[in-house]
């Protein structure tokens, strides 16, 4: 029975990375497996003229070996493009280069195999069998391995019932791109969410507004629309020195810790925001009234199809007050929630311990706990980590670091050296 090291279930960033710097660097064996086609990474938020809000170096393997050949750096220079970013005088990668990055990647990775959807993981006792449908053979097969890791992702989160309604009518940001062509063509398009993927949609939107007829929306439950806090020192949260003092925290304390640091999580990039402001402020010289709409402290609780249109029941719950609208297209870039298939659930759900209803306990290498103790055979997680590995989980610059931890875990040995003291800020009294 052919054996690996390392079974990784889904293939995104994360995976990818830990992939990348297995293959270049390390005796483990290991494969990976996705459902999807091919290789894509959001594509339906790929919006012309948008970046990443972290710098070139989060990319798969930099801070881990930044002699790779699979840096971002590397890519540009086999790309001939290394001197046009030069003097794209930026840290950030634009969204669809860091796609075609990540896909170049996976091109030159022979353990990354797609069309393979993971129908079952069993626990052997001392490994893991991992049951793939590989749909684009029509066949199912069995693969054994010491351990496994999960890197399902996240999937939309749509925070009401939409019923009958079809894509075409409402739909989440993911697929923006996607539907762009019919969005436009709407009398009424309404924007829901705070965050930077609601305000890329909305800029877009008003840019496009003036070559189209139709009024714009934008609403969210939250305050107002505020710019995410790129201060330097509040940025040192997001490095490995915090998230081993996060993980040291008591469950609640570490709840409580995400609710605190809200503006290092989320926001609008300076840029986006202010971008949008002078659009609107030109376009509004002489008084001029314009057919745009921005509200926060407004929940949209209901959408409800009425004909050709959508009518949206909202509460400004502020003031505690109810109000309805109708509009003909809307777009929900509501977030997305961790993506943890019902496999997981029916196999594993009884032999985890859990912090509460929906958080598996995790320890800090990124191992599910399981109850019956000390085991060999391991089950990692890089999905659903935000309440045990704090706030920068999502964050591109942390993931590196997270799979060297576990890569070094399950050689017995430092494939790659942890890097630690590596900020001004002291989360630890002396």
């Amino acid at each position: 029975m052919e054996q690996y090291d390392v079974i990784g279930l889904g293939i995104g960033p994360y995976n990818l990375g830990f992939a990348t710097l297995t293959t270049e660097k390390s005796n483990l064996k290991t494969i990976f497996f996705d459902q999807n086609g091919q290789f894509a990474w959001h594509p339906g938020m790929l919006i012309e003229g948008t970046d990443l809000q972290v710098s070139f170096l989060a990319d798969l393997v930099t801070f881990a070996n930044p002699t790779s050949k699979y840096t971002f750096l590397n890519y540009l220079h086999e790309h001939n493009r290394l001197y046009k970013f030069f003097f794209f005088h930026k840290f950030q990668m634009p969204r669809a280069e860091y796609a075609s990055y990540l896909k170049w990647v996976v091109e030159q990775l022979p353990n990354c195999h797609f069309k393979s959807e993971v129908k079952d993981v069993i626990d052997h006792g001392d490994h893991y069998e991992v049951v793939i449908n590989h749909w684009g053979e029509q066949k199912e097969r069995s693969y054994f391995g010491k351990h496994v890791i999960l890197g399902t992702g996240s999937t939309p989160m749509i925070p009401f019932e939409l019923d009958d309604i079809g894509s075409e009518h409402v739909h989440h940001s993911s697929q923006y791109v996607y539907l762009k062509d019919r969005t436009i063509r709407g009398d009424h398009i309404t924007v829901v969410g705070s965050g930077q993927s609601a305000s890329e949609i909305f800029y877009d939107l008003l840019k496009l507004q003036e070559h189209f007829d139709y009024h714009l929306s934008w609403y969210t439950r939250s305050p107002g629309f505020f710019q995410l806090d790129n201060s330097k020192l509040g940025q040192e949260v997001f490095t490995p020195d915090y998230v081993d003092y996060f993980h040291d925290l008591p469950f609640q304390e570490r709840k409580e810790s995400l609710d605190h640091l809200g503006q290092l999580r989320k926001g609008i990039q300076g840029d986006t925001i202010h971008s949008i402001h002078e659009l609107l402020y030109h376009r509004s010289v002489d008084n001029k009234k314009l057919p745009v709409t921005i509200q926060p402290l407004t929940e949209i609780q209901k959408v409800v199809k009425n004909g050709s249109r959508i009518k949206v029941e909202a509460r400004q719950w502020q003031k505690d007050e109810d109000i309805s609208f109708e509009t003909e297209k809307v777009i929900l870039a509501t977030g997305y929630k961790p993506n943890i298939p019902d496999w997981f659930y029916q196999r594993f759900e009884d032999k985890i311990v859990w912090e509460d209803d929906k958080r598996f306990k995790v320890d800090d290498n990124f191992k599910l706990v399981f109850k019956n103790g000390k085991r060999d055979h391991h089950f990692y997680t890089l999905t659903n980590l935000e309440h045990s590995h704090g706030t920068g989980v999502t964050n591109l610059g942390l993931a590196v670091d997270r799979n060297i931890q576990i890569i070094n875990e399950i050689a017995g040995e430092t494939v790659y050296e942890e890097k630690r003291d590596t900020i001004f800020t002291q989360f630890d009294p002396e």
